[in-house]
């Protein structure tokens, strides 16, 4: 029987808050993957060569977050932790951009601390751009969320239950039959399939990609069947942390700025340009805005 081992206390780069960062990690409560449980704490199963652990995440207070793991040599999830919960970004520079743009600086005040999130794996990210393209997005995580349950591995621990995210194998192991009855498109299926096969064949490895710039590593990621300009840089902002990149052309995007900034045609070209290299934090914000409801009244 799996049992949490002891807290380990894991640094973190100030203004930190675990619970906006999470809600940014997981974009929806039906989430199977990143659960949050009723005191604030964000369990996650993670799975290595080893075996499936659950981690489980919680605000410490000073300056720390407090990280518990089932199994042996749990310290070997603590660079998974940092890198999924974004503890060391040190986001001096969009706080200082932000505040020259009057309708953002609220926003960015009301979610001062959040950090930007990452999958923890090139995969996840990889599998989330394709399945979230050209639906909305409670359509998409109601499709992964069927996908992940059926392939996935499920870890209960007392009144927790978490799936982890089913590595490239598995997706290419599963029939046709069992990815169409989650709901997953004949087309999207191909493009999936051809994803997994890069990263289980090695012919996109993410060590490659975080030697190249943003705009080549993009190009590179565009090399796979069913990944465009817009999945791309998606993979490289919630795979990669690159907060250089921001998802063009998105619909939802474009209807959360307008929501947001109170205007109906915000020149976004104009912005991100004013945001420079940190443009990336704007689509957080932008999603927890519509989450929480800070849209100007």
């Amino acid at each position: 029987m799996k049992r949490f081992g002891a807290a380990m206390t894991l640094p973190v780069q100030a203004p930190y808050r675990l619970d906006l960062t999470a809600d940014a990690l997981r974009r929806l409560a039906s989430n199977a993957v990143d659960v949050v449980g009723a005191d604030g704490t964000l369990y996650r199963a993670l799975q290595d060569r080893r075996d499936t652990e659950v981690l489980a995440v919680r605000a410490a207070g000073n300056g720390a977050i407090e990280v518990r793991a089932t199994g042996r040599d749990a310290e070997r999830w603590l660079p998974a932790v940092a890198r999924m919960l974004g503890t060391q970004v040190d986001l001096t520079r969009w706080y200082a951009r932000v505040q020259l743009i009057p309708w953002l600086a609220p926003l960015a005040s009301a979610l001062r601390g959040l950090k930007p999130p990452r999958y923890p794996t090139l995969w996840e990210a990889l599998a989330h751009s394709i399945l979230f393209q050209q639906i909305s997005i409670h359509a998409a995580a109601a499709i992964m969320r069927r996908v992940v349950e059926r392939l996935g591995t499920t870890v209960a621990l007392d009144a927790v239950r978490c799936v982890a995210f089913p590595p490239p194998r598995r997706w290419l192991d599963a029939s046709d039959a069992v990815l169409r009855e989650a709901g997953i498109s004949a087309n999207k299926i191909a493009h999936l399939r051809s994803a997994a096969s890069a990263v289980v064949e090695g012919s996109i490895d993410e060590r490659e990609l975080e030697r190249l710039n943003t705009q080549d590593a993009a190009l590179r990621l565009c090399t796979i069947r069913g990944i465009g300009p817009w999945s791309a840089s998606v993979v490289l902002l919630r795979g990669m942390g690159r907060l250089d990149t921001f998802p063009l052309r998105d619909s939802g995007v474009a209807r959360s700025l307008a929501l947001i900034s109170g205007e109906a045609h915000v020149d976004q070209d104009a912005l991100l340009e004013e945001l420079g290299d940190v443009r990336g934090m704007l689509y957080y914000h932008l999603l927890l805005g519509r989450m929480r409801n800070l849209a100007p009244r």
